[in-house]
């Protein structure tokens, strides 16, 4: 029995490649690589794991209340018990900076490795220097956020400046810079 002649070009050029032994190669390999990236596609993500469920804190004004055992030697600090009620995912504390202001201690350029920051101004008065923002004066009843690890520094304050600091985590890390 004799082979028909294909009816068109494309008809013979496919059965052209069938017949190739090139083609044969070249559908093995396309199958190895198909194989490979068979084996190498990456799982479903992890479903993140739940939160534990956060518990009421309730923090009323105590003197005794205020440590020296925070970040700043020249700052008190009154934990609100966020941290521990929210298991990490927030810290709020009340901080008093200790006057006299000493430029030469408090003016140090740094930043914070945080997902959240917002300071509010209970009593007193400080000035500050953010990147992109310069000088800024804020005053009792004045509120700031500062984006994650923006540079900034303290240039000076009264002597009866009291903050309220919220920030995203409860741990995070503080990188002062050389100026």
């Amino acid at each position: 029995m004799a082979k028909q002649k294909p009816k068109s070009r494309a008809a013979a050029k496919t059965a052209a490649l069938k017949k190739s032994p090139a083609r044969k190669t070249a559908s093995k390999t396309v199958a190895k690589s198909t194989a490979r990236k068979t084996k190498t596609r990456a799982l479903p993500a992890a479903k993140p794991r739940p939160r534990p469920k956060q518990r009421i804190a309730i923090s009323h004004h105590r003197e005794e209340d205020f440590k020296a055992d925070g970040l700043r030697t020249y700052a008190q600090y009154r934990d609100l018990g966020i941290a521990a009620a929210s298991h990490g995912l927030a810290q709020a504390h009340v901080i008093r900076l200790i006057g006299p202001c000493n430029p030469a201690e408090v003016s140090k350029l740094h930043f914070h490795d945080v997902e959240f920051q917002m300071v509010y101004v209970l009593k007193g008065w400080i000035k500050t220097y953010m990147e992109g923002q310069g000088e800024t004066l804020m005053k009792e009843g004045s509120a700031w956020t500062q984006p994650p690890r923006i540079k900034h520094l303290v240039m000076d304050y009264s002597d009866d400046v009291e903050l309220l600091e919220v920030i995203l985590p409860a741990e995070f890390k503080t990188v002062e810079l050389a100026t």
